[in-house]
């Protein structure tokens, strides 16, 4: 999926399907570190996939919030 295309996505959410989804993705990142430390990765480019997400949903939901405080 393109980025312009998760984008799209993450606007479409609500704020608490964002807030849902950030903590979910946090338990991801979580079990793939853990999955790092006892060496059993099967896609080493999957924790930082989950941490750009996790970033693109903070900032939806900054923007967001910076946006109804005006």
């Amino acid at each position: 999926m393109k980025v312009h295309e998760k984008r799209k996505e993450v606007r479409k959410l609500t704020d608490e399907e964002i807030g849902v989804e950030i903590k979910r993705l946090r338990a991801d990142l979580h079990t793939v570190r853990t999955q790092f430390v006892t060496a059993k990765v099967e896609d080493s480019s999957r924790y930082g996939k989950i941490k750009k997400d996790i970033a693109r949903l903070l900032t939806e939901r900054t923007a967001r919030r910076a946006a109804a405080s005006k």
